[in-house]
């Protein structure tokens, strides 16, 4: 069958020519009010939330409307939650609370100190995490650089210069505090907070974040994560099973390294933005 050809005119008229508006007709999608083809309001208002005047940051940093998860506002106020909980933990071991005390009694039915944990806490020394941390860094300044970006050596340097500041902060709290060990470490002080666990939070942790925005795009993120994720979690078990730390000791670095690594977050953010 043959299409119909649809008719070109109506009785009366005198030839083709385009459809014309009615009167009163809206002009809601009138091509060429603002710009030819784009869809405007009627009133000739630009839309409240046009698609290309949002702007946003890297992975939702600074910039971005609305704020969610990756935004200054949300990391300032989780900030919020470690600092509160290391000042509750500090206080009670400074005082022998009650906190301190039920940490002393779960720690001897936890400790079982044996070959693997032993491993597992050895994750945590400086000659371990510290050069894989090292290793990350170079990679990342080495392939800013060959993709041209200004500043390349900027968030290397700052997730380096974290790593160091981690002594600076770890052995005065230790003097300060003058925390015994447990039982099988003998006598001595300067156990709290954990040095191994912040050293193991900062390099693993900063290693990820540095990494970050070169596995955009990537199924590698979650990942990258997760063995972060794995290796505090099995340092920290370590730690605690073979004897080295109170519980407590591990936690109240957790809540210091998590404070820092916000901080290097937000300060990656705004590099990433100006670069």
């Amino acid at each position: 069958m043959r299409d119909t050809p649809r008719p070109q005119g109506t009785v009366g008229d005198t030839g083709s020519r385009p459809p014309q508006l009615r009167p009163g007709r809206a002009l809601a999608h009138t091509l060429g009010a603002s710009g030819s083809g784009s869809p405007h309001r009627s009133d000739g208002r630009s839309p409240q939330t046009p698609r290309g005047a949002r702007l946003t940051g890297l992975d939702g940093g600074p910039g971005t409307t609305p704020p969610f998860p990756g935004s200054p506002t949300f990391l300032l106020l989780l900030s919020g939650l470690p600092a509160l909980l290391f000042a509750l933990i500090t206080w009670q071991i400074a005082v022998h609370g009650p906190l301190a005390r039920a940490d002393e009694r779960l720690s001897g039915d936890l400790v079982h100190r044996d070959g693997f944990s032993d491993f597992l806490a050895d994750l945590g020394n400086v000659t371990v995490a510290v050069p894989v941390l090292a290793v990350i860094l170079v990679y990342v300044a080495l392939r800013t650089r060959r993709a041209g970006t200004d500043h390349w050596w900027v968030p290397s340097v700052a997730a380096g210069v974290l790593m160091a500041l981690v002594p600076a902060l770890i052995v005065p709290l230790k003097e300060l505090i003058g925390r015994p060990g447990p039982p099988i470490m003998g006598p001595g002080t300067g156990y709290y907070p954990s040095g191994h666990t912040a050293t193991a939070s900062i390099a693993y942790g900063g290693a990820v974040l540095v990494l970050w925005p070169w596995l955009r795009g990537t199924r590698l993120r979650a990942p990258a994560v997760l063995v972060a994720l794995a290796l505090n979690l099995g340092v920290a078990v370590g730690l605690v099973r073979s004897g080295y730390h109170w519980p407590l000791d591990v936690v109240a670095s957790w809540c210091l390294c998590a404070m820092l690594l916000l901080s290097l977050r937000l300060f990656l953010g705004r590099s990433g933005r100006r670069g």
